[in-house]
């Protein structure tokens, strides 16, 4: 199945199961709200540590709205692959669209870790190791261009 519209960078498949994790953790021993309208409000007044949206909804207008409004409030947001595994995660029996940890308990550390590495992928557009390897190799370039100004 393709991406839907809404999905506005790829989560590398090693961060997926931490994410669930947290969700876990969060709904244990912190806070948690369940579904659109929730994670919505969560955003909207402000006290969201992070929302987590399904990439496989259908129709994707119930919650394409949801990264717009993460962007415009300044909100951490998230995709997982599943809305089952998404609500398995939150402990219910039913499929969740999204979600929205509002006080994430012992899931701290791992709240902080996904935020981190979500903000290197949305600001470079691809995953952090893949960032990485351009860096390392235009350092040789930059020490020969000296190289070659101190022999003029």
């Amino acid at each position: 199945m393709a991406k839907s519209y809404y999905v506005k960078f790829v989560v590398p498949e090693n961060l997926v199961s931490p994410i669930y994790e947290s969700l876990r953790v969060a709904s244990q021993t912190g806070k948690v709200r369940k579904g659109t309208n929730e994670a919505t409000k969560a955003i909207e007044r402000g006290i969201s540590k992070l929302i987590v949206i399904a990439e496989d909804v259908e129709p994707p207008e119930v919650v394409a709205h949801l990264p717009i409004i993460c962007e415009e409030r300044g909100a951490a947001y998230v995709f997982v692959p599943s809305k089952q595994d998404l609500g398995k995660a939150l402990g219910i029996e039913v499929t969740s669209a999204a979600a929205a940890i509002l006080d994430s308990g012992d899931a701290q550390h791992i709240i902080d870790e996904v935020i981190s590495t979500i903000e290197k992928i949305k600001d470079g557009k691809s995953e952090p190791e893949a960032k990485s390897e351009p860096e390392a190799k235009s350092e040789p370039e930059a020490k020969s261009e000296p190289e070659a100004k101190s022999e003029q």
